[in-house]
């Protein structure tokens, strides 16, 4: 499968890289180390011609461990009903040295799980004190709300294990000593721990080619896939273990535009649709106006019946009768009342004359 997407690996080419690396690692080791553990993880870094679509996990099985026999595991379980967590944890126990698992070190109950490490202190102890964490998978989409996002930030969280399997020992063996890659939809590149510095070099070239072909086999995309792989430590620089052709670049344009072709048409179909429904708007524009038009003039041929005023009745006209004070007004005044009047009318004359003179006379300092 990995040379049907165009990735064969050099054996010759990786022994030398993990040679390589393995002879610098020893370089850093200093006198300190002897008496500890300084085993250090090799690790694969692949990066793609794409990214991702969609986000997958792949799990990797490898023809040898790359754990050591110090990594402490633990396995949390589902609680068995009428009992209690400690009688829950010598159940497994037991069912774990029936079955030959020995790489268990410890086991709780989701019901410890859920009491005990509540706090936040609780569980970033919990994840220090352990190297590799398995959950029975009936409980499996119970613990994210219970472990807390650090478990996942640093891709410790819980491997699924199915206990009631008949062959129970293989399934944990190959999940511990086996890896898993995650592959984004953020980015191009993916890594995934593969050996340790422990491991001799054939081992660790054996893991590496198990590791590339199981990746290209189960990456959920067409065409060619991997550009570049390179292969590292904790302290080192990455080593290039395989690097794609160009001529890849050619296949990953036809692809391109093989995908766009079928949108461009998708574009000019409805394009067209667009244009014949406005042309069939207009054409119906035309023809309703055409119409309004004829049932006008049909209107206007049409003789208007003339519409004649209805003569309403002649009303009478009123006669005014004459008012008092109309007939007080015009009847004569008598003589006496004349002459009463007459010296009122002088002395106002004269009064308005004194009144001119006082204003005419300019004021004697």
């Amino acid at each position: 499968m990995a040379e049907e997407k165009g990735v064969v690996l050099e054996r010759v080419q990786v022994k030398k890289a993990v040679q390589a690396l393995q002879a610098f690692l020893k370089t850093k080791s200093t006198s300190e180390s002897l008496f500890l553990d300084d085993t250090q993880h090799i690790s694969l870094l692949f990066t793609l011609w794409k990214i991702p679509k969609e986000a997958q996990t792949i799990c990797i099985p490898l023809p040898h461990g790359q754990r050591t026999d110090t990594d402490e595991v633990c396995l949390f379980t589902r609680d068995e009903p009428k009992m209690t967590p400690e009688q829950t944890q010598r159940f497994y126990q037991k069912l774990l040295e029936v079955k030959g698992v020995k790489n268990v070190t410890e086991i709780i109950p989701y019901k410890l799980l859920k009491t005990e490490y509540k706090p936040y202190e609780a569980k970033r102890r919990l994840l220090g004190n352990f190297d590799m964490f398995l959950s029975d998978e009936r409980i499996r989409r119970l613990l994210p709300s219970h472990l807390g996002k650090h478990f996942y930030q640093r891709k410790k969280e819980p491997l699924c294990v199915n206990l009631q399997s008949k062959h129970l020992a293989r399934d944990i063996q190959r999940v511990v000593q086996g890896t898993s890659l995650k592959v984004t939809n953020k980015g191009c590149c993916c890594m995934a721990r593969v050996a340790h510095s422990g491991m001799t070099a054939d081992e660790v070239t054996e893991n590496i080619e198990a590791a590339v072909q199981t990746v290209v086999a189960k990456l959920r995309t067409k065409g060619p896939v991997m550009k570049l792989i390179h292969i590292k430590s904790q302290t080192s620089v990455a080593l290039p273990i395989y690097t794609s052709d160009l001529g890849h670049l050619a296949v990953l344009e036809e692809a391109e535009k093989q995908a766009q072709t079928p949108k461009k048409k998708g574009a000019a179909d409805k394009k067209k649709a667009k244009k014949n429904k406005r042309e069939d708007v207009k054409a119906t524009d035309t023809t309703v106006k055409g119409e309004e038009k004829k049932v006008e003039g049909e209107e206007e041929d049409e003789e208007i019946p003339q519409l004649v005023p209805i003569a309403t009745p002649s009303k009478k006209p009123k006669v005014e009768k004459p008012s008092k004070k109309k007939q007080l007004e015009k009847a004569p005044k008598s003589s006496v009342a004349k002459e009463k009047k007459t010296p009122n009318k002088r002395t106002k004359s004269a009064g308005k004359t004194d009144s001119k003179v006082k204003r005419k006379v300019p004021k004697v300092k």
